[in-house]
């Protein structure tokens, strides 16, 4: 089995790598590090990170989630497997979890009001209420 932890390479990430590191090493799993990004935001994240700008390939999204998750681990996760997806996050992040028969996901969360969550959805919602396998949530700082 796998430990899949989702990140999205921005703040809350370390903290959410860190909870699927500890995870992996407690039950002795596999860890994959999946970042996915819908692709509206592939130009700025290649920009960001590869300097170029097409648009997504497989190959591409690969690539950004190794530099992605270099950047986020700052080494502490180099036996981690990266991947790289381009579609609707939480569909993604499912997706995976069960190609891999994933033990856990691991994924960050945030406070947001009812009616944030009403209009805007979250990611974090979707794969708690629709995962086949236990989701743990690491919570953003305030």
């Amino acid at each position: 089995m796998t430990i899949v932890t989702a990140i999205d390479g921005e703040d809350g990430s370390k903290s959410v790598l860190a909870e699927g590191r500890a995870l992996a090493d407690q039950f002795d799993e596999s860890l994959e590090v999946v970042l996915v990004y819908e692709a509206g935001d592939h130009a700025y994240l290649v920009n960001q990170y590869l300097n170029e700008s097409d648009s997504p390939t497989p190959a591409q999204a690969q690539e950004l989630a190794e530099k992605v998750v270099a950047d986020v681990s700052a080494g502490g996760a180099d036996d981690a497997e990266p991947v790289g997806r381009v579609g609707d996050p939480a569909e993604e992040i499912l997706a995976r979890a069960e190609e891999v028969d994933a033990r856990y996901i691991v994924i960050g969360g945030r406070s947001r009001s009812p009616v944030g969550k009403a209009l805007f959805g979250s990611v974090t919602q979707s794969v708690l209420l629709d995962a086949d396998c236990p989701v743990v949530t690491v919570m953003a700082e305030a």
